[in-house]
């Protein structure tokens, strides 16, 4: 069900066009002012907004303004409406990204026309989003290890099925980049996918996430959304993604399991129940049969999601796919950043082969992005780009010993001092006056510091 918010100093007009749309079948939440409106949308979706240029706050066209600073996936299409309406303030909203505008008295006929086709686009630009992120997933379940070829294996054979998926793998693994690849690959490919982190989500607001609220009863209490529709209902024909299903409460447990179930389900406010078709995907990085042994799972849950398991391998257990990682993300973050021809050094391949990896891919695609960023001038990364933690799992050739933990506050300093000062010499092209000056240091001073850090104009 589409969601609109309704921003009018006028109680009248807000109420007229509440009772007029929601006999249109729509969800409305009300708001006299832009502050207001403001703290609703973000706390909650809405598809459409129709937003009064006139407003006892602010202009509507700076609230406009706002809106579209929203997080992508929360940006609505707005209707402005206006009882003082110029060519000049139209033109103006439309350069500000309003998808139309109306004169007051509103024409019902046209107020209709131009709501349904508002959502009509909401709807296309949040399917070329998913497209989007479906891409991405679909080139980033990357590897030529035997674990990853299994699992891509896995995804064709049980993508097509509505059966549900529960994948376990630690944080960082790609657990959302494998259901959503397994989504993209699915007969509901051309519906929503739409994510819960359950870890991320108060308890008290949970219940209301999942299966949303009417009238006012949601856990905002007064002055907050009137309405709205949770992640089962918004992903109704589609993929349902639960991260970190394991950090789940009993309580909502028990919900979720009865409306796996029966397919539906009562929001919170609600008279009569919501039926849904949705696959449910779900992620966890916590061992379940020992949170089930411990009390803090439902057996019965577990076996509702357990229908096909997925294992994701850490990172650290496949070493050889980091080769090819890495140069997908080189490219996306050269591209990203202009330098699309960027690449790395078999030496500085070799490191990042080494260290032990305990963020897994996510921390390896971090690792890329700032050593993209921060050396800017460099089409080739070599191992001195490469931050000091890269090293700290690896045996110094000097000392033979490893660099896992230093042995004093002292050490540790001077083994960051080293690796930023071969940073910008690198960047200075080896030039010592330069870098010096760069540091803020005499030259004869940083001359004595690289003496003492082992550091040579050379390397």
């Amino acid at each position: 069900m589409n969601h609109v918010l309704i921003v009018d100093d006028e109680a009248e007009i807000r109420e007229s066009l509440e009772s007029i749309l929601r006999e249109e079948g729509y969800l409305v939440t009300t708001s006299a002012t832009a502050g207001e409106a403001l703290e609703l949308l973000r706390d909650a979706t809405y598809d459409v907004v129709l937003l009064d240029i006139w407003l006892p706050d602010r202009d509507g066209l700076d609230a406009l303004n706002d809106i579209r600073q929203l997080e992508p996936m929360n940006i609505p299409e707005v209707i402005m409406i206006s009882g003082h309406g110029t060519i000049e303030s139209a033109v103006r909203a439309t350069k500000l990204g309003a998808y139309d505008f109306l004169e007051k008295p509103l024409s019902l006929d046209r107020t209709l026309i131009v709501l349904r086709n508002a959502m009509k686009a909401r709807q296309m630009r949040e399917d070329n989003q998913e497209f989007a992120r479906q891409f991405t997933a679909r080139a980033s379940v990357t590897g030529q290890s035997v674990a990853m070829k299994a699992l891509r294996q896995q995804i064709k054979l049980m993508a097509p099925t509505n059966g549900r998926v529960l994948i376990f793998g630690e944080s960082g693994t790609g657990k959302e980049l494998i259901g959503r690849t397994m989504h993209a690959e699915s007969l509901r490919k051309d519906r929503s996918f739409v994510e819960l982190n359950c870890a991320a989500i108060p308890e008290d607001y949970i219940e209301s996430e999942l299966f949303g609220f009417r009238h006012g009863a949601g856990p905002s209490g007064p002055g907050g959304p009137q309405e709205k529709r949770g992640t089962f209902e918004r992903a109704d024909g589609g993929t349902l993604f639960l991260d970190e299903v394991g950090d789940m409460s009993l309580k909502t447990q028990a919900k979720v399991l009865r409306t796996l179930d029966e397919q539906r389900f009562l929001p919170v406010g609600a008279s009569n129940p919501v039926h849904v078709d949705v696959r449910v995907i779900a992620a966890t990085n916590k061992n379940l049969e020992e949170e089930i042994a411990r009390g803090n799972f439902r057996e019965d849950l577990f076996y509702r999601l357990n229908v096909i398991p997925f294992y994701v391998p850490p990172l650290r257990d496949r070493r050889e796919d980091i080769p090819l990682l890495v140069k997908e993300f080189l490219q996306q973050f050269g591209q990203q950043y202009g330098r699309p021809h960027v690449e790395m050094s078999e030496d500085a391949l070799a490191a990042l082969k080494q260290y032990h990896w305990p963020g897994n891919v996510r921390e390896l695609r971090n690792l890329i992005e700032r050593v993209v960023i921060l050396n800017p001038k460099a089409q080739r990364i070599e191992r001195k780009h490469l931050p000091m933690l890269v090293y700290r799992s690896q045996k110094s050739p000097e000392s033979g010993r490893s660099n896992e933990e230093f042995s004093s506050l002292l050490e540790a300093r001077e083994a960051y001092e080293r690796d930023y000062i071969l940073k910008k010499l690198d960047e200075n092209h080896g030039n010592v006056s330069r870098t010096a000056e760069g540091l803020g240091l005499e030259r004869s001073h940083l001359y004595r510091k690289m003496k003492a850090l082992g550091v040579s104009v050379k390397e």
